[in-house]
């Protein structure tokens, strides 16, 4: 075979992996389209919320088969063609995404509502949902009309809509609001974010609007890991961990979840830290970023001891000033109230007693899991702090949040959302069995399944850690190093 033959044959090789690569991303696609328009986690019936819970999983299952199917097909795609088809599989996957209302969710309702009362001028940390003094701005979507039942009572019926009593009238009043008893949990960057995509909508617009935003969030931190990668000189095909992934368009675009705001911004920050240098603002900046993320979920701070490793009063300094900063206007106007829900929200979630910590109750039950909680999480902080690369601190960050997670058991998936950017700067693959455990825990929430499934990513990632520590391969790299 001569060399022009050879060369061409290389190319048609390359071109049918291409191929059936896009086929994969296809079928991903369109078994999106089908979990979100014909099937529901709140539809009437369904096992753990209802039988649409059931056809879920099994949806769910399939898209992540096919996307580690996709993942391990990119490996052997020409880099060029790879760069394209994370990107094109990233708007495709993205877009089928929009095809159908929040199906495990209800979280952007809220967000719709506090953003349609900041448009009228009054703090979303003010009054309830269920509030009469709000009864103006009530939009049908958001509080449908009660029905009568044969007796003639008052009754709400639909997907997603739940049964409350407005205040303090104590009239029935339908909502699909989650907690509209309570006030918002949402911190002030959140807020912003709420006000700034609903202002350019009316209030009739229903869940697309801040589905349409995660879509361009996620793409915008495809585009982010692939030009991070290309930079160092790293593997561009890692960025499909976040960009194809079934967990960031059903939690980022279907839901709609502000938790990908958060890490695009904690992204944006360990870019920055980890490019400053002495003399320059850079790690200042970066600070500001992780701030504003901190701002808008919180979460986010855990992110933060791999960024302390370089100029770290710049970081820190950076991240409390904007913070506060972000604070200051919605205490003027509601004091102490910007606090929010959060207080109620951390003991219905049982952290309070202990009981949340699905792996740490088996040894330490009750408060006892709280203490052992936090000297794992202080002492896994320390560690991070000690040992990150200030080159590399997202190998340092997959481990921080990675065990958070893993020590907090949350009940809501979506809060790894912030760890996937990491996984794919990192490369480290073995840490998606998290954000697919936090999945399995949500589509059936029992504690077996919650033990198990926890106990399993664990299991995966000691694998990953062993294989790169030289059990199975020559390389010694240690945990994050």
């Amino acid at each position: 075979m001569t060399g022009r033959q050879h060369s061409a044959s290389r190319g048609f090789g390359g071109a049918i992996r291409v191929g059936v690569v896009a086929l994969v991303l296809a079928a991903m696609a369109a078994l999106t389209v089908l979990s979100v328009t014909t099937l529901g986690f709140f539809d009437p019936g369904a096992a753990g919320e209802g039988a649409g819970a059931g056809g879920i999983i099994g949806y769910t299952a399939a898209l992540w088969a096919l996307f580690g199917l996709a993942v391990w097909l990119l490996c052997r795609v020409p880099a060029k063609a790879a760069v394209a088809l994370v990107l094109a599989g990233s708007a495709v996957l993205g877009a089928s995404a929009l095809a159908g209302p929040p199906n495990t969710s209800t979280d952007s309702a809220r967000y719709a509502w506090d953003g349609i009362v900041q448009t009228e001028g009054i703090s979303p940390y003010r009054y309830t949902p269920a509030d009469d003094a709000l009864a103006q701005f009530r939009t049908p979507w958001l509080f449908p009309p009660s029905v009568l039942d044969a007796d003639g009572r008052p009754q709400c019926d639909g997907v997603r809509v739940e049964r409350t009593i407005s205040v303090p009238s104590f009239v029935v009043l339908c909502t699909t609001i989650n907690r509209p008893q309570v006030h918002t949990i949402y911190p002030p960057a959140a807020e912003i974010y709420f006000f700034a995509v609903r202002s350019v909508v009316g209030s009739s617009a229903e869940y697309w609007p801040f589905q349409l935003t995660g879509l361009l969030i996620c793409i915008a931190i495809t585009l982010a890991l692939v030009l991070a990668l290309r930079r160092r000189g790293m593997n561009v095909r890692w960025a499909a961990l976040w960009a194809w992934s079934p967990f960031v368009a059903t939690e980022a675009i279907t839901n709609s979840h502000v938790d990908a705001l958060a890490a695009l911004l904690a992204l944006t920050a360990t870019l920055l830290v980890s490019r400053g240098r002495r003399g320059t603002p850079t790690s200042f900046f970066g600070g500001v970023s992780l701030g504003v993320s901190i701002a808008v979920k919180l979460v986010p701070v855990i992110a933060a001891p791999a960024l302390l490793r370089r100029q770290p009063w710049k970081v820190i300094l950076g991240a409390v000033l904007t913070f506060v900063a972000l604070y200051i206007p919605y205490i003027l106007s509601t004091g102490i109230a910007v606090i929010g829900y959060l207080p109620g929200y951390l003991s219905e979630e049982g952290y309070d007693d202990g009981s949340r910590f699905a792996l740490l109750s088996i040894v330490a039950p009750g408060t006892g899991a709280l203490v052992l909680a936090a000297l794992i999480l202080l002492v896994t902080a320390v560690l991070v702090w000690r040992r990150t690369d200030p080159e590399n601190p997202w190998l340092g960050q997959v481990v921080m949040i990675g065990v958070t997670l893993l020590v907090v058991t949350p009940h809501y998936s979506w809060y790894a959302l912030l760890l996937v950017p990491f996984v794919a700067l990192s490369g480290r693959w073995e840490w998606m069995a998290v954000p697919l455990a936090l999945t399995a825990q949500l589509l059936v929430p029992t504690l077996a399944v919650a033990r198990v499934s926890f106990a399993l990513a664990i299991v995966v990632v000691l694998v990953g850690l062993l294989a790169r520590r030289g059990l199975f391969t020559r390389d010694q790299t240690f945990l994050w190093g």
